[in-house]
């Protein structure tokens, strides 16, 4: 398959990080925030999670998924050794940096929203899936580099399973699987626990696949969009109507892939060009995943304490947030160059490399 450069990819990873900040913003106006290491305001919108219910069963497995993805792109040019080495500068040592210098900034300001003593406590947070992510790449690099090498016969398999409609589907057998195998208590709860990691390799490892079958995969999704999102649909209102948001794991799994499928299919169709905005976004995305947190509490600190209905607070932690990571982006991190690899992003290049460059691409996505 000659492999072209797939802007759909970078566009899904963006939208993925943006709905993951109003995801975690909408956590802080529900009664359970502080069982999470949330800020919590004391006027709940409950309504918030009939939606984000919906987005919670996908947000987290697509970005696996689109990681998976980026290693395929990365792994084109780069033996094993410049692999691991690349992997290190891009995952491990924001995942380090973040422990011991990003993550204990929005404990501060939960242990000053609650005044408590502030206290200096190193930890993951939602840094975590940085952790998961480098660890499948050290599991899988050497099955990737035989299929690279050694896989034609499995892909023409491959290619012929995935150019039907129930292709797709088999591999949501793999989720359902793993579902019933971990029992998971709460299915969304993919931080730090066993079935966040299981479920993790499971879309890294199919991401990477995804993008190795190429054309038949992506026209069955393409085609089929429409199948996939309305099964998604109809089992997320069986979970709402029939579990009160909380159905059974493996029910949850088909949900969950079939949600992906249909978006993959859409995006595919859709957003599959380059523009600029795409090029500024796609580079700012990682960072902003990895501040965020830090502006939502800065924001959840300074925005709750106001008298204004909770609505207003939601929308306005969400402008807060939003703009302290672009401010922090645009004017510190991108332009200070000690803070660049310490954030994901490369050092600046050259004005001739620059060019010789051209568009990122999805090699560029953790």
């Amino acid at each position: 398959m000659k492999t072209v450069r797939r802007y759909d990819i970078d566009w899904l990873r963006v939208i993925a990080i943006a709905l993951l900040l109003i995801y975690h913003i909408a956590i802080v106006f529900q009664p359970w925030a502080m069982f999470v290491g949330f800020v919590r305001s004391e006027n709940a919108l409950e309504g918030l999670w009939v939606p984000m219910s919906m987005l919670n069963v996908w947000r987290i497995p697509i970005l696996f998924f689109v990681s998976g993805m980026g290693l395929f792109f990365a792994m084109r040019k780069r033996n094993w050794k410049q692999l691991i080495g690349e992997r290190t500068q891009r995952i491990l040592i924001p995942f380090l940096f973040g422990i011991v210098a990003i993550s204990p900034l929005h404990m501060y300001l939960f242990q000053a929203f609650y005044k408590q003593p502030l206290t200096y406590y190193p930890h993951t947070g939602h840094l975590w899936f940085l952790g998961n992510i480098f660890a499948y790449v050290l599991i899988f690099l050497p099955v990737f580099l035989l299929l690279k090498h050694r896989g034609a016969r499995l892909k023409k398999l491959l290619e012929k399973l995935m150019g039907t409609v129930a292709g797709p589907l088999t591999v949501s057998l793999f989720f359902v699987l793993e579902a019933i195998w971990v029992k998971p208590q709460i299915y969304s709860l993919y931080a730090e626990t066993w079935h966040g990691f299981f479920l993790g390799a499971l879309a890294f490892f199919f991401g990477y696949l995804f993008v190795y079958i190429g054309s038949p995969f992506w026209n069955t999704l393409k085609k089929w969009k429409w199948a996939y999102l309305a099964l998604a649909l109809g089992l997320y209102t069986l979970r709402l109507i029939a579990y009160h948001m909380e159905a059974p794991g493996y029910l949850m799994a088909l949900e969950s892939t079939c949600w992906i499928f249909g978006i993959f299919g859409l995006a595919f169709q859709y957003l599959n060009r380059p523009g600029r905005l795409l090029e500024y976004l796609s580079k700012a995305a990682y960072p902003v995943y990895i501040i965020h947190m830090f502006a939502l509490y800065l924001g959840a600190w300074l925005i709750l304490p106001l008298n204004i209905p909770p609505f207003l607070q939601f929308v306005a932690i969400t402008v807060f947030t939003f703009t302290t990571c672009f401010i922090l982006y645009e004017f510190l991190i991108r332009r200070i160059g000690v803070l660049r690899p310490l954030f994901g992003l490369r050092l600046e290049k050259s004005p001739k490399e620059k060019s010789l460059q051209g568009h990122p691409t999805a090699k560029e996505a953790i």
